[in-house]
C-alpha cells in the first residue's frame, strides 16, 4: 500500500485562490460596517457596507461574490463584530437592518452578474462602465428592497413610511459608494486575477 500523497490534490488550486479573495472581500465588508454613524433624519445607521458588496461582486463575480458575502454574514452570526457598530450574532440578522444585512449576497451576485455574466471570470478594468454603474444601480435597487420591506416589517411601520427612512436618506450616499467603487475597479494599482 502507497502512503505517497505528493501528487494528490485535495483541493483545485482555483478553488483555495477563490475561497482566500472571498474571505478578503468578507472582511473589507467587515471593516467597512465600522464606517457607522447615525443620520438625524433615521434610526438606520449610514455605513460603507455596500460599497464592500459593489467590490466583491466586480471582482468575484456572481458566485463568488454572493459566497463571499454569505461568509460575512455567518462570521456576523456566530459573533465575530463585523455588522455596524461592531455588533454581532444572529439577533442582528433579524433586527431591524438585518433586512439590509441578508440582500448582500444576491446584490454581490447582481453586480458579479452585470461585470462578468455567467461564463468566466474576467478582468473587472475591462468591463465597460455602463454595465458596472447599472450592476450596482440593480444592487442598490436588492438593497434598499431587502432593507425595507425588513425595516417596515420589523418596524410594524407602513411602506411608505419605511422607504423615507430606510432608503430616501441614503441615495446621495450610494451615488457616491459607485463612484469610489468605479474608481477602484478601473485602478492601475488593482491586480484582479
Amino acid at each position: 500500500m502507497s502512503t505517497d500523497t505528493r501528487q494528490v490534490d485535495l483541493v483545485d488550486d482555483a478553488v483555495v485562490g477563490n475561497l482566500a479573495r472571498a474571505a478578503l472581500f468578507a472582511a473589507l465588508t467587515g471593516v467597512f460596517a465600522y464606517v457607522s454613524f447615525q443620520l438625524p433624519v433615521t434610526s438606520v445607521p449610514f455605513t460603507l457596507q455596500v460599497l464592500g458588496v459593489f467590490l466583491a461582486g466586480a471582482f468575484l463575480g456572481p458566485a463568488w461574490g454572493a459566497g463571499s458575502m454569505t461568509l460575512y454574514l455567518l462570521a456576523g452570526a456566530v459573533g465575530a463584530p463585523v455588522f455596524a457598530y461592531g455588533a454581532a450574532g444572529v439577533g442582528v440578522l433579524f433586527g431591524q437592518w438585518g433586512g439590509y444585512l441578508w440582500s448582500y449576497p444576491f446584490a454581490a451576485g447582481v453586480v458579479g452578474l452585470a461585470a462578468h455574466g455567467t461564463g468566466d471570470r474576467r478582468d473587472p478594468r475591462e468591463v465597460g462602465l455602463a454595465r458596472l454603474v447599472g450592476g450596482m444601480a440593480a444592487a442598490t435597487l436588492v438593497v434598499y428592497t431587502f432593507g425595507t420591506v425588513g425595516y417596515a416589517v420589523v418596524g410594524d411601520v407602513s411602506f411608505a413610511a419605511a422607504v423615507l427612512a430606510a432608503a430616501v436618506p441614503f441615495v446621495p450616499a450610494e451615488l457616491l459608494k459607485m463612484a469610489a467603487a468605479v474608481a477602484v475597479v478601473r485602478s492601475d494599482a488593482v491586480v484582479a486575477r
